[in-house]
């Protein structure tokens, strides 16, 4: 599809994500179909207008964050941090506390190396 679609798709789903929905929450309160949404937010449909304002009343914002683009890629590298920093706290939460401290004292070291490098 178009990269028009691809840039919506991902502004739909960085909305969707800030404010803590699921895709399956979004197309319940925008009655439609969780394929739809997965499609629209991968840029794979071509969204109708009536369809978007669906999910812009959904989402509760006004349509012109739909199209505000400047953002996203800084923003979508948050929430990707957030999502990679969740998924090794839930890594660790299943260890050991040896573990946990030595995967603690590696990750000081690595970092340690790189700022000396910079």
């Amino acid at each position: 599809m178009s990269d028009f679609l691809k840039l919506v798709g991902e502004q739909i789903r960085y909305i969707r994500k800030t404010k803590g929905l699921t895709q399956q929450t979004l197309a319940e309160k925008s009655n439609l179909q969780l394929s739809y949404i997965s499609d629209v937010e991968r840029g794979e449909r071509n969204i109708s207008l009536e369809t978007l304002e669906k999910i812009i009343t959904s989402l509760e914002i006004a349509p012109i964050e739909i199209f505000n683009f400047n953002s996203t890629d800084i923003e979508n590298d948050s929430i990707e941090k957030r999502m990679l920093i969740e998924s090794l706290r839930a890594l660790l939460q299943e260890r050991r506390i040896n573990e946990v401290r030595f995967i603690r004292n590696v990750a000081n070291e690595f970092i340690n190396t790189v700022d000396k490098d910079h």
